[in-house]
Order: C-alpha cells, then structure tokens, then sequence
C-alpha cells in the first residue's frame, strides 16, 4: 500500500459542511476527538459506539459547541449481526438520505501474548470487532455512501499491521487484514465516487496505548487533537482523488 503523509493540511472551518459522517468508536480517544473535530468544521456526526453514557458526553459537547446536531447510535460489534447493520443502514439513509463518510475507527486490543498462548475466545473477539464488523458494516453502508456526492471510507490500522510483531498476534493479524480489506475495495471502486483509504494514526495518547505500553510516559506521545490535520484532510473533498492509500498520521 502506497504511504502518504498530509501532517500540515490545514482545513478550512467550513470544510464539512452538509457532510454526513459515521464515526465508530466515537465514545473515547480518537474516535471522540475526530468527531469533535469533524463536527467543529461543519459536519452532522453519527456517533457508534457500545457505551451510552461516553456517546452521551460526545453528544453534549458537542451541541455545547454550537455544532451541527449529531446522532448516536449505541452498538457493540462483537454481538452485532449483519441484520443489525442492515437497519442501520436503512435508518442512515431514511434520515440523512445519504452518507458522505464513515471512519472505522473501533477496534479491540486484546491481550498481548506469546503466539501459542492465544486464546481462541480473544482471537475470536479481536476478528469479530476489527475485521468482520468491519465487514459487515460496509457492506451495509456502501449503498448509502454511493448517494453522495464524493464518499469517503476510511480504515484504521496500525505500524504492527504493516509489519508484524512479536506478542501482537491476534491485534496485529487483524490490522493486516483490516488493510487487505481496505485494497480490496479500493481497487473495486476505483475511478467512482467512493475512494477507500487507511489511517495509521501512530503512537497517540489513548486508553489503548497505555494498555499496550503501560511504562510509556503519556506525554510523550501526541495527543488525539495533533493528529487531526490527517483525519479533516481524509474526510474532506481535497482527498477526493486519493484512493487505495495508507496515511501515517504523524
């Protein structure tokens, strides 16, 4: 997958005016700093995510803000069903009649272990959140971003679903898939008006890093706001001849 950096993109305030975007995981960390952000420069952001309460929070600041109204939709991926998506789907379009970007950006961690030490239960939820809702989710959305004017999807992975590593299994097999998916439909749709890329967002300050790394001074890293220029860039029209590409964020 080809590399590309866009670090200094400033975007306009206006940039997402009338667009309609779905974030995933927008509870917490990125995916609640990115529909924040989505919402400051114009857009009506729906909010996925399994916890009530964090959307809830996500919904408030928001509206505080003086911001476009968002939407929540309360959703676990490790117990949704294609069904599930499916209505989703319908109740995007009845609503909003079409859907100008989705940012998959929910994703499960898992434990960190020796390869033989994996679970099949964590393995299985780790597929489930990472790589089959994801699947199943655009497959649902596709037909509702084909409605807009320019779509924009875009999947998160991760340095380890690049390279490999150590102890990483089941996070870093599904980052690796995550990509695939993402060449797959990029190379489908090519030359339309939906354009599918990747973000890497790279070492940030989440609850998952420190997980992952909890001897990590958090100040080192870069908050969820510095990454941003990467995220406004990716879902705004500036993007719309990019396909099939990976972003690193920072």
């Amino acid at each position: 997958m080809k590399i590309k950096t866009v670090h200094e993109y400033k975007a306009a305030p206006d940039l997402l005016k009338d667009k309609v975007i779905l974030v995933t995981g927008a509870g917490d960390g990125i995916g609640k700093e990115a529909s924040i952000t989505f919402a400051k420069h114009g857009a009506t952001v729906i909010l996925l995510g399994r916890t009530v309460e964090k959307l809830e929070a996500v919904y408030d600041s928001i509206v505080e803000a003086g911001y476009p109204q968002p939407a929540i939709i309360p959703l676990d991926l490790k117990g949704a069903t294609p069904s599930h998506y499916r209505d989703m789907a319908a109740t995007i379009q009845e609503q909003f009649g079409q859907l100008d970007g989705v940012l998959h950006n929910a994703g499960l961690l898992g434990i960190l272990s020796p390869f033989t030490h994996i679970e099949k239960d964590s393995w299985d939820d780790i597929m489930q959140v990472n790589v089959t809702g994801q699947f199943a989710m655009t497959q649902a959305l596709i037909p509702v971003m084909e409605k807009a004017p320019n779509a924009s999807l875009v999947f998160t992975s991760s340095g380890v679903g690049r390279k490999g590593r150590a102890y990483w299994g089941a996070y870093s097999i599904s980052k690796f898939a995550t990509e695939g998916m993402a060449e797959v439909i990029a190379d489908e749709y090519e030359g339309t008006k939906l354009r599918t890329n990747v973000i890497n967002p790279g070492a940030t300050r989440t609850s998952m890093r420190s997980k992952a790394y909890p001897a990590e001074d958090p100040k080192s890293l870069k908050t969820p706001a510095e990454i941003m220029p990467t995220y406004l860039y990716l879902m705004g029209d500036d993007s719309k001849h990019d396909n099939g590409i990976c972003f690193d964020a920072q």
